[in-house]
């Protein structure tokens, strides 16, 4: 944290604790859960939180979403998961990659998945994702997460609150039922695609990554700023996404 100093005395352990405290609180609650329900759930006085609020946002471990209707876990978290995360990319996995970034005029990303988590195991270092911390908080907004989402039993179970879907642009899948027309295009496809749900004039596609025994363990997602879903690199990113399920199975 920017100006942290070099001892903590006084009564700097209990506030460390209630800061702590309330990054847990988002992280459990979920993308979208504002100040009132965090000071509730904790029992912390409502200037207090708001302040620790603001403090983590400020230093970036949360991020306020665009509608100001609530929190997200912000881009620190995310390095943090990401440093700590088990498993590394294999070396024959990021030549796929590469291979494929190399063909394509658009951002190619790796997404590797574990139940109904997600996380941005390679991201284009060329053209990187805006906010891997949005991809891996907000499945109701992004390709790869629609892709989780149709894949399990029940996506309301899933996201932790299915009748509150946060807008982050205007085009943000908000209502149940909007969210289901893009859960059934996606069955019925067999990949994701989306505009402008998860950013203003970004369009995304996602492919699924199956282990050779059937289940979901990642996706290739392809990203353009041209406000269209790149569907030009679909059958590229499926021959991709095929010989990367060994890999990473």
């Amino acid at each position: 944290m920017t100006g942290v100093d070099r001892g903590v005395t006084g009564r700097q352990p209990q506030a460390v604790r209630s800061a702590l405290a309330v990054l847990e609180e988002v992280a459990r609650a979920g993308a979208g859960v504002n100040a009132k329900e965090v000071a509730a759930a904790l029992g912390l006085p409502p200037a207090t939180t708001y302040r620790l609020l603001n403090l983590l946002v400020a230093e970036e471990y949360l991020v306020r979403l665009p509608d100001l209707h609530g929190f997200a876990l912000g881009a620190k978290v995310a390095g943090l998961v990401g440093a700590a995360a088990p498993g590394r990319v294999p070396t024959a996995a990021r030549q796929l990659l590469a291979q494929l970034r190399g063909g394509v005029r658009a951002g190619v990303h790796l997404v590797v998945v574990s139940g109904p988590s997600v996380r941005c195991a390679d991201v284009d270092p060329d053209l990187p994702l805006a906010a891997p911390a949005l991809v891996e908080s907000h499945l109701h907004a992004s390709a790869v997460g629609h892709l989780v989402l149709a894949e399990a039993g029940d996506w309301r179970e899933v996201v932790h609150h299915p009748d509150r879907l946060p807008a982050l642009t205007p085009a943000t899948p908000t209502r149940p039922a909007e969210l289901e027309a893009c859960l059934d295009r996606v069955r019925s496809l067999g990949w994701a695609g989306q505009v402008g749900q998860l950013h203003q004039g970004v369009g995304c596609l996602a492919v699924p990554v199956r282990a050779p025994d059937g289940p979901l363990v990642g996706a290739v997602a392809v990203s353009s700023g041209r406000g269209e879903v790149p569907v030009a690199s679909l059958d590229a990113a499926r021959d991709c996404a095929a010989r990367l399920g060994p890999l990473l199975g």
